[in-house]
């Protein structure tokens, strides 16, 4: 059961969420926090300057999250997302991306994808790109037991440290199905939880217009866009939803520069 937080109920909500913890705790129900990423950007504290952040990062030519210099408190942003890579696609994908000076948020699959692919795993860091997990073989977090749902997050985070020196600080889980016991493991292991406002059901279908269609009606500003990267119909819609959402006036982040200046909080979903 979620709990939305922003600084700017808190206060109104408190009683409320007294009552609503005792009444959880009681039915033995356990909760998990909830917040959007303008809800997080409003709740850091002023002292997190994305200026400062990206500026300090700046001579390497990139952000610390692998993004430009960009304040979504300003700007029009959008997170670009792809699921369950690496794939046969995934060079393309970032050809792609490069040429069109976006980065991306990989959500990715130990089985079958990191553990063979960890070229690509090096090349999405290399270009900036952030790494994120995605389990290590996409079974259901709230339907195993807590041991082997810290398992499927765990194996992912050692095996992208072991090729990249870099450890995940994001997770999604499969199908976006979470509780209180995969928030906690999720919170034991440094990661924060990110689902999605923008689908295009991909695995549905390879029409590439009708994929780019999709996206682009659904897309509003502050939204996390997911796509995957496995399927064939996927990576030829990137640059006319590119294209068109530069054309709108969007900016396309990482997840990571989308709640900046706040920091990705371990434990926390983060829905738009």
């Amino acid at each position: 059961m979620p709990k939305h937080r922003s600084a700017a109920r808190r206060t109104a909500l408190a009683g409320l969420l007294t009552t609503t913890s005792l009444v959880l705790a009681l039915s033995g129900c356990a909760s998990y926090d909830v917040t959007t990423p303008a809800d997080a950007r409003a709740d850091a504290p002023a002292s997190g300057s994305t200026a400062q952040d990206t500026k300090a990062a700046g001579a390497k030519g990139r952000g610390a999250d692998g993004g430009s210099d960009v304040d979504c408190r300003k700007a029009k942003c959008v997170a670009l997302t792809f699921d369950a890579g690496p794939s046969e696609n995934t060079n393309r994908l970032l050809d792609i991306l490069k040429e069109n000076k976006a980065h991306a948020t990989f959500f990715m699959l130990g089985k079958n994808h990191i553990a063979e692919r960890p070229a690509e795993v090096k090349r999405i860091d290399a270009e900036g790109h952030e790494l994120a997990n995605h389990t290590w073989s996409h079974q259901i977090l709230t339907e195993i037991k807590p041991d082997e749902a810290r398992r499927e997050m765990s194996r992912v985070q050692d095996a992208v440290r072991k090729i990249t020196g870099k450890t995940p600080k994001l997770m999604r889980p499969p199908q976006g199905r979470t509780d209180g016991e995969v928030s906690k493991i999720s919170k034991d292991l440094g990661l924060a939880q990110v689902l999605w406002s923008v689908t295009a059901k991909d695995y549905q279908t390879n029409d590439s217009a009708l994929i780019t269609k999709r996206v682009l009606d659904q897309t509003e500003r502050d939204g996390i866009i997911l796509l995957h990267d496995i399927y064939q119909g996927t990576v030829p819609a990137v640059p006319g939803i590119l294209k068109e959402l530069k054309k709108r006036g969007y900016t396309v982040v990482t997840v990571s520069q989308l709640l900046s200046p706040a920091k990705p909080e371990p434990g926390m979903v983060y829905r738009p």
